[in-house]
């Protein structure tokens, strides 16, 4: 009877500690109130998911995002004639110095680079790089050297579109710049300084950049990739070899990259390129306002209900605004119900609206909301200093 009892003690034994050893193995967690072990401290962790985890890791090379765009990033010469002040053509200084006719005429070389953004031979770039240009070149990375003609330009984003007549042409793939995070990688590609075709790497440093006085409209991709003279107009791509952006400006005191680069979006690029290509110009609303922000100064000048948005400094005669009833002092609450927040916000908010459509326009005038129809009229073409 005994050695009975014995057995089944043991057997019962064995079986708890078997049965200890695998929740101890398992699921540690059911142990944890267990007296004889001391509570886990709580620690909060966000975990990433699969795919979230995989952009996180740096590619090894972005030789293929490269191989992919630098066949479509051309070179951009331009030969432009500088003439001499009128007042050196005093018959005094031919005197003293000789006939300078000859110099009259000084012939000077311009550095850009190019995309090249359809088979049909257009190419982008910036309009700083061709502006007053009497010849333009464009060579290719395959060393093809072709003369090209200038479709159109905007000075307002700076973006230009030359064509080129040429069969077999290598062109980009445009990208989405509105798909771009900061932190996203972005490689930089253009001739800098004549050297030959350069890529650089770097980050997006950020989006939307405006107030930077550069163009009347900006958006600008912000990024450290390397940009100096000669990358403007050139190609700033994504690791998948799309465009994503013209390079455009430096911020340098020194002339030289100091990591802050900026590029005009392909949203605006794409939409400029359409109308230059179309009509040889872009075509823009207009309501013949001076909007200024409003500022701290302005709301206790104005006693303003808002701290942020826009104010009307000035209307002009026989605008559109000013057909419509706004005056000076109104402040812009929306346009077609979308919230003005800013000067270079309403800008792009006026500039695409089709001139002849009406828009609504809702106004603070004296702490009363009032709805305008202002009917759109079309921006004069800036006029350009040769």
């Amino acid at each position: 009877m005994l050695s009975r009892l014995w057995l089944l003690f043991a057997q019962a034994t064995t079986i708890g500690l078997a049965l200890l050893f695998i929740v101890a193995t398992l699921k540690p967690h059911w142990l944890r109130d267990a007296p004889a072990l001391a509570p886990a401290p709580q620690v909060t962790i966000q975990q990433a998911t699969a795919p979230e985890a995989a952009r996180g890791v740096a590619m090894k090379s972005y030789a293929e995002a490269a191989r992919r765009a630098m066949p479509a990033v051309v070179s951009v010469y331009t030969t432009k004639e500088i003439r001499r002040s009128p007042a050196l053509e005093d018959p005094l200084f031919d005197r003293f110095f000789g006939d300078r006719s000859q110099g009259r005429g000084e012939r000077v070389a311009g550095l850009g680079s190019g995309v090249i953004a359809a088979a049909e031979g257009y190419v982008l770039t910036n309009h700083h790089v061709v502006q007053a240009a009497d010849e333009i070149a464009v060579a290719l990375a395959d060393g093809r050297k072709l003369a090209a003609t200038l479709v159109g330009a905007d000075p307002e984003t700076d973006v230009a579109v030359l064509r080129i007549d040429a069969r077999d042409l290598p062109v980009i793939t445009l990208g989405s710049s509105e798909l771009l995070n900061v932190g996203d990688v972005v490689l930089a590609i253009g001739n800098p300084f004549d050297v030959g075709q350069t890529v650089t790497m770097g980050i997006v440093s950020a989006v939307g950049r405006n107030n930077l006085g550069i163009n009347r409209y900006e958006n600008f991709i912000q990024t450290d990739a390397a940009i100096n003279q000669g990358n403007s107009g050139g190609a700033l791509i994504d690791t998948a070899g799309n465009l994503v952006g013209i390079n455009t400006a430096i911020y340098s005191r020194s002339g030289g990259s100091i990591g802050i680069g900026f590029a005009i979006p392909t949203t605006i690029v794409t939409e400029v390129m359409k109308d230059l290509i179309a009509k040889g110009r872009v075509t823009r609303g207009y309501f013949g306002i001076e909007p200024v922000d409003i500022t701290p100064e302005l709301v206790a000048a104005l006693k303003l209900r808002r701290e942020q948005g826009v104010v009307v400094r000035g209307v002009q005669r026989s605008a559109p605004a000013g057909n419509a009833g706004m005056e000076p002092g109104d402040v812009l609450l929306s346009i077609n119900d979308v919230p003005v927040r800013d000067t270079p916000g309403m800008l792009n908010q006026i500039a695409q609206l089709a001139p002849g459509s009406v828009a609504r326009v809702r106004v603070e005038r004296s702490s009363r909301e009032l709805d305008l129809a202002v009917t759109v009229g079309e921006r004069p073409v800036p006029t350009e200093r040769r």
